[in-house]
């Protein structure tokens, strides 16, 4: 008789920034505070030629995150976050920041939701449909890569005022929406450049 093991959840608290250039180069930055793999920072980088690129802090987060979204290639180095008011990215070959300014209008609505029912999968699944419509390009329940399932109770979004950025050496302009969308997989970023404190569930087979 085969034995089938029970599926395990990740669970992950910290932010999460998307940020688009006018280069046509677009970003997603994850701060995690808390997560499986302890503190951690990890870029998503898309080129304007449909490039993927993670830069991981260390294997581990390397295989497990590559194991979730979609890439062409993979570089693992430091990573290193700096929060705040202005907020700084800094890799072997990224240099980034940006300015988190006020709460989007979303905000308060999350805010509203009690944290155990926003944190459920029923919830994030039922509101999934609204996210869409409310923000475009935002999923709240989907599946991930090699039968994963993820989830996301976001609590807080703040909308970007300005971004500096260099990717090997090359300025990569300044704000700008994130189009055309990212392509790492479910839920990557919303059109809008935003800094979203969040916590992200992922479900394991």
């Amino acid at each position: 008789m085969e034995h089938v093991t029970d599926p395990i959840l990740h669970r992950f608290d910290g932010h999460i920034a998307g940020v688009g250039t006018t280069s046509g180069t677009r970003l997603v930055v994850g701060c995690w505070d808390h997560s499986p793999l302890g503190t951690f920072a990890d870029v998503m980088l898309e080129r304007h030629d449909g490039h993927r690129i993670l830069l991981a802090p260390d294997e581990q987060v390397a295989t497990f995150v590559a194991a979730t979204y979609s890439f062409d290639e993979v570089r693992v180095g430091p990573v290193v976050v700096e929060p705040g008011v202005t907020w700084r990215v800094r890799t072997d070959d990224l240099d980034l920041s940006f300015d988190a300014g006020r709460r989007h209008p979303v905000s308060w609505a999350l805010r509203a939701v009690p944290r155990p029912l926003r944190d459920r999968e029923r919830w994030a699944r039922a509101v999934d449909p609204i996210a869409s419509r409310l923000m475009q390009g935002v999923r709240t329940h989907g599946s991930a890569g090699n039968g994963r399932t993820e989830w996301y109770a976001a609590r807080d979004v703040r909308r970007l005022l300005r971004v500096e950025a260099r990717w090997e050496g090359a300025d990569l302009g300044g704000l700008a929406p994130v189009r055309p969308a990212v392509r790492f997989g479910f839920g990557s970023s919303p059109a809008t450049p935003t800094l979203t404190r969040v916590r992200s569930f992922v479900r394991v087979p």
